[in-house]
């Protein structure tokens, strides 16, 4: 009786574990990796949450109004092996954000790079993106 229920007990650990795995969506089901985008912006929020972390940036459009955009990074395990922290991006951090767009046209997108303008300094943000290559991304728009 104890074998049949631990095997019962293992079983369903098995399917919710497997129905969670399958509801993380792909970069493609996503986001167009044919809409690349380059915004400007000043942080407001930082949410460091599995399975990815967000930040928020208000962005000024030409017509002096101001969008927020949503940005999606990989897990807090991911950045902070790449040397992010959750310090990185205080709030009120101007930066530049390198990605690619939502493919319902929202503000929204998937990080490639940022750049943070202050000190010129470049964090790759772990994008699911297969294609993208690191090396391709300069510092030309970083005021120096």
């Amino acid at each position: 009786m104890k074998t049949k229920l631990l095997a019962l007990a293992f079983g369903a650990l098995g399917a919710l574990t497997t129905f969670q795995a399958t509801a993380h969506h792909s970069f493609a089901a996503e986001f167009d990796g044919n809409s690349p985008v380059n915004v400007t912006g000043t942080v407001v929020k930082v949410d460091w949450t599995n399975p990815h972390t967000y930040f928020y940036l208000e962005v000024e459009t030409e017509e002096g109004d101001y969008e927020e955009w949503a940005f999606e990074m990989g897990s807090p395990n991911g950045l902070m092996r790449r040397g992010w922290t959750r310090n990185t991006l205080p709030i009120g951090t101007e930066v530049i954000v390198r990605g690619t767009r939502a493919r319902d046209g929202s503000f929204k997108g998937n990080v490639q790079t940022v750049l943070i303008s202050e000190t010129c300094e470049r964090m790759f943000a772990g994008t699911s993106q297969r294609d993208f290559d690191e090396t391709a991304v300069a510092t030309e728009d970083c005021e120096q």
